[in-house]
């Protein structure tokens, strides 16, 4: 027999403002240092012989303090303005579906993440990771003398060659990394928000204050770049870097081995340093400055509502 449902579940509306609220924190998070880390890590993987100098000498090269934008308009943006919507409303609904069946808080979160983390790879970021790469790893056509071909000339070529998957290439790679990241974001800060608690001689009731939980925040996004190598596969996948030794048809499988075979364990964690710093920068976006987001807008709608009355 299944197990009842609690009796004091209640299902919390997924507002509008905040959905707004995380659009505009992910498009500040990607446009500020985000793109940037994006971008060297990104590089490092395609590129695995090159050290984090190298990286940025190859970047630089491509155009200054503009290469390490490239991708920024329109793929970031179209990524960063619509997956912290579809990861905070899909992410609300998967945690109170769990919990409705029995799960406790930590299982439900952990839950929301990671159903959060699945739609948001197959919703809106598989095409748009797949397009940022293809813009920072395509090889410059320009020293050729040929005019290099636009963000869109581009899209579209991949598209009319290869269709949805082509645009989509490395997708299921990027499933894997979404869901094992948001599982490892929810897990990893709630273990060291208990650690923070417990040096602290706080209660499990108290709140943390706004330095502990970005401590936590960054403990929980630093961490979880032990799924580096998933990120190098995707990279891998999507890079329009030429190799006759490549297979032709790459599947998350035949790309581990690939670069197993050509970089060893090494190559699997190239670029794990910016990764981790992407991480803390992120959660630090999401979290804390949420947190305080959030509470200011909470209070000027709050404020309106009374204005009104």
């Amino acid at each position: 027999m299944s197990s009842p449902a609690p009796q004091h579940l209640e299902k919390k509306p997924v507002k509008f403002s905040n959905l707004l609220l995380g659009a505009g924190l992910n498009m500040f998070e990607v446009t500020t240092l985000g793109q940037p880390l994006e971008v060297t890590k990104t590089t490092m993987a395609a590129n695995r012989k090159d050290g984090m100098a190298g990286a940025v000498a190859r970047i630089w090269s491509r155009g200054g303090v503009l290469g390490f934008y490239q991708g920024l308009i329109p793929w970031a943006w179209i990524e960063a303005s619509t997956k912290g919507a579809v990861l905070l409303f899909v992410a609300s609904e998967a945690e109170f579906y769990a919990k409705y069946f029995g799960a406790n808080d930590f299982v439900g979160g952990i839950s929301g993440g990671m159903v959060g983390g699945l739609a948001q790879a197959y919703a809106t970021m598989g095409f748009c990771t797949c397009m940022k790469t293809v813009e920072i790893t395509k090889h410059k056509v320009a020293a050729s003398g040929a005019k290099p071909p636009g963000t869109m000339e581009t899209f579209m070529a991949i598209y009319r060659a290869e269709g949805i998957r082509g645009i989509n290439k490395g997708v299921n790679a990027v499933a894997v990394r979404q869901v094992t990241n948001w599982g490892s974001r929810f897990g990893l800060s709630r273990v060291a928000e208990t650690q923070i608690r417990k040096m602290t001689g706080k209660s499990d009731t108290e709140k943390l204050g706004v330095m502990e939980k970005i401590l936590a925040s960054a403990l929980g996004g630093g961490l979880s770049a032990w799924n580096q190598p998933i990120e190098v596969i995707r990279v891998e996948m999507q890079s329009k870097t030429e190799d006759p030794n490549r297979p032709k048809k790459l599947t998350v499988g035949s790309a581990f081995n690939y670069i197993y075979k050509n970089n060893g364990v090494k190559g699997l964690y190239r670029g794990v340093t910016p990764r981790i710093a992407l991480g803390v920068w992120q959660t630090v976006c999401m979290v804390a400055l949420g947190d305080v987001a959030k509470e200011a807008v909470e209070k000027l709608t709050g404020e309106a509502v009374t204005a009104k009355h």
